[in-house]
């Protein structure tokens, strides 16, 4: 045991000698994990972030048992866990959702599509790949491929219709820069 785990069980300031590290967790470790799961909705969630919080506190407890509030400081910590975990998630879901594909094909037409798309001229293919499967725009792919945007535009309608013919499959142009 260190020194900051030997002391009383007597919390506070004015020379008293910090609180050891146990029976605090056991006393506060349930009221942080409830905060956080009304907050986060999530029980699972709630544990993991107030796991870490403790575990952080555990790491410096010689300088979070001396604090006014170690519960505040461990509750922060948890929070800030959850609310980093809670964007993740959600920029993961919008990302899923952005590049889940919008039609189901079977096997045969998945290797239909790409042995069609292997056989395009290399610059429809490039542009397919760039804009259809990297998601980027056309003048995005028009810089990286370093042509003009009208002549990406060409070269996506040219591989669409290409596509559509060998596998039957309608690309979607509705994307807002596809003119």
């Amino acid at each position: 045991m260190t020194g900051a785990d030997k002391g009383s069980s007597t919390q506070g300031s004015g020379g008293l000698a910090p609180r050891s590290f146990e029976p605090w967790y056991r006393d506060e470790f349930p009221r942080v994990v409830r905060a956080l799961f009304l907050i986060g909705r999530d029980r699972d969630l709630a544990i993991d972030a107030a796991s870490e919080a403790f575990a952080r506190a555990l790491e410096r407890w010689g300088q979070v048992s001396v604090m006014a509030s170690p519960t505040g400081w461990t509750y922060t910590v948890g929070l800030n866990v959850l609310r980093r975990t809670l964007r993740r998630r959600h920029l993961e879901g919008r990302l899923i959702r952005r590049h889940a594909q919008p039609h189901t094909l079977s096997l045969d037409s998945q290797v239909e599509l790409w042995d069609a798309l292997s056989r395009l001229p290399l610059r429809e293919r490039t542009a397919v790949v760039l804009h259809y499967f990297l998601d980027l725009r056309q003048d995005e792919v028009a810089r990286m491929m370093g042509v003009a945007p009208g002549t990406v535009a060409a070269a996506l309608h040219s591989a669409r219709a290409k596509l559509r013919t060998v596998v039957g499959l309608e690309l979607e142009t509705g994307r807002g820069d596809d003119a």
